[in-house]
C-alpha cells in the first residue's frame, strides 16, 4: 500500500464525523442504534458511579415497587448519549448547556433501547460560527414502550467560512 502525503489525507471524509449544526434543521429527525442493558453494564455503572442502592445491588430486593432487576435511569440515558455523541455530534460537539429528563418508566436487565432525536430549535451563536442547537430525544425500550423523555441544549461547531 502507497502512503498518503499527510495533506492530502486532510482532505479526506473523515468516518464517524458528527453533523454541524449547518448540516441540520429543525423537524430533521433521527433513530439510534438498538442496545440490551446486561447485568455486566448495571455492575459496571452501579460500581463506578457509587449508586449503590439496594434496589440496584440485590437481585432478590422485594420491597421496590418494580419487578425484575431495574438499572438506573442515569445508565439509560449514558447509553443513549453514547449512541449520540458517537453519530450525531462526534467532533462537533463543543458542550452540552441544558437538559431536562422526564422518566417515564423502568428499564430493565435485558430490556433493549433506542432512542428517536429530533432536531426542535438551532440558533446561531453571534461568534465563533456556533449554535445551540435543541433536540427531544425519546427512549423506547424493546416492547416500544416510552421509558425516557429529554430535552437537550448542546453548543455545537459550524464550518469553517469556506467549507462544504
Amino acid at each position: 500500500m502507497k502512503a498518503i502525503n499527510p495533506a492530502d489525507a486532510e482532505a479526506l471524509p473523515t468516518l464517524g464525523q458528527g453533523f454541524y449544526w449547518q448540516d441540520l434543521q429543525s423537524g430533521q429527525r433521527f433513530k439510534t442504534f438498538r442496545r440490551t442493558i446486561t447485568e455486566t453494564d448495571l455492575v459496571g455503572f452501579i460500581s463506578v458511579t457509587g449508586m449503590l442502592e439496594a434496589i440496584f445491588i440485590d437481585a432478590d430486593f422485594q420491597h421496590g415497587a418494580i419487578k425484575g432487576r431495574p438499572v438506573p435511569a442515569a445508565l439509560t440515558y449514558s447509553i443513549i448519549e453514547g449512541f449520540i455523541l458517537q453519530t450525531m455530534i462526534q467532533g462537533t460537539g463543543l458542550a452540552m448547556l441544558e437538559l431536562h429528563q422526564d422518566i417515564r418508566a423502568p428499564v430493565l436487565v435485558g430490556d433493549t433501547i433506542w432512542a428517536l432525536v429530533e432536531v426542535t430549535d438551532i440558533r446561531p451563536t453571534s461568534k465563533g460560527g456556533r449554535a445551540v442547537v435543541t433536540s427531544t430525544i425519546t427512549v423506547h425500550n424493546h416492547r416500544d414502550e416510552v421509558v425516557m423523555t429529554y430535552k437537550a441544549k448542546r453548543l455545537l461547531a459550524g464550518r469553517e467560512k469556506g467549507g462544504a
